[in-house]
């Protein structure tokens, strides 16, 4: 019997406590943000993440009267910045706007992650560009095509870029050593824009990245693509082929990009950042930017960017189990 009533006890209690905790919830969403935002970006400044970042950040400050700063934590293939956000206080005011490298290969490409898909809350999907092979101007290779045959004569000799071990332009080498069997020497950096400076530089033959990274260096010479790793063409490069257009089938790979923050942090919070989200990203002017990015937009509910997501890794694990992508 006391059993019974101290369960009972309890169970009121918690239901006392229910509304409560709805209505402070309510209260919270309505009056955030009441201090700056901090916008985590896991990656070097210059990269596609911080391109998009800075641009959302803006809007949103206007939009919702407070800043967003930007906080770039480079470092492990997103890594760095991703446990930051994982660790971080569930309170809304510490974002991460995110690529597969954070939130899919450093939880699944790593014998011990640092962190899990549970410690995040989605917000919302952005959208997605395919990558792009770009080379130094000198580098022999003009297409994909080339380059492959260049490496098979020159094994080991082809040095490529990334924004870090784990991150998605690494996979996508990894991708494409395994389906044409070429010995291409990996190069990790901390970002893609310190890659890309070095390939600009002849320090290192070429990386992928997006149109995003690369707008500037392509628009003025200063880099060469090489080809698509995607199922179209590019706007920015239209003459440039797609791998499978170059025969190389079963090598796209496309840089998706997306908002998340800690996890347990207040519904009502993450469903306000997800409206001013969606309703930025239809304005024209967002939407003309995304277009000159070369960036396909996509949007929906935190659901829906975590249903894509969950796809994504089921994709991932079969190509670990595969033997294509290596847990390290």
């Amino acid at each position: 019997m006391r059993i019974t009533i101290a369960s009972a006890a309890l169970l009121a209690g918690l239901c006392l406590l229910s509304p409560v905790r709805t209505a402070w919830a309510q209260n919270a969403a309505a009056a955030y943000p009441d201090k700056p935002v901090r916008l985590v970006v896991p990656f070097a400044p210059g990269a596609s993440s911080d391109i998009i970042a800075r641009l959302l950040g803006q809007k949103l400050a206007e939009a919702l009267g407070q800043q967003f700063i930007t906080d770039n934590r480079p470092g492990a293939g997103g890594g760095v910045g991703a446990e930051t956000v994982a660790r971080a206080a569930p309170d809304g005011y510490t974002l991460m706007v995110t690529n597969p490298g954070p939130s899919l290969n450093n939880i699944l490409l790593r014998k011990k992650p640092a962190y899990n898909f549970s410690d995040f809350a989605t917000i919302v999907y952005i959208g997605s560009t395919p990558l792009i092979a770009v080379a130094n101007p000198k580098f022999p290779p003009n297409d994909m095509k080339e380059l492959i045959a260049y490496a098979r004569a020159n094994p080991g000799k082809v040095t490529w870029g990334s924004s870090g071990t784990g991150s998605n332009p690494h996979s996508a080498l990894e991708t494409l050593k395994s389906v044409t069997g070429v010995n291409i020497t990996h190069v990790p950096y901390k970002g893609t824009a310190p890659a890309l400076t070095d390939t600009v530089g002849g320090q290192i033959d070429g990386l992928y990245t997006t149109t995003v990274s690369a707008e500037a260096v392509i628009r003025n010479g200063r880099a060469k693509v090489l080809g698509v790793a995607g199922p179209r063409r590019q706007a920015l490069i239209p003459n440039v082929a797609t791998q499978t257009e170059q025969g190389i089938k079963g090598a796209d790979n496309l840089l998706w990009i997306g908002m998340v923050t800690t996890a347990r942090v207040p519904r009502a919070i993450v469903d306000k950042l997800n409206r001013e989200l969606n309703r930025i990203m239809q304005t024209p002017e967002v939407k003309q930017r995304f277009e000159q990015l070369g960036l396909d937009p996509e949007g929906g509910t935190p659901e829906h960017f975590e249903r894509f997501i969950k796809s994504q890794a089921d994709s991932m694990r079969a190509l670990i189990k595969a033997g294509v992508l290596p847990v390290e």
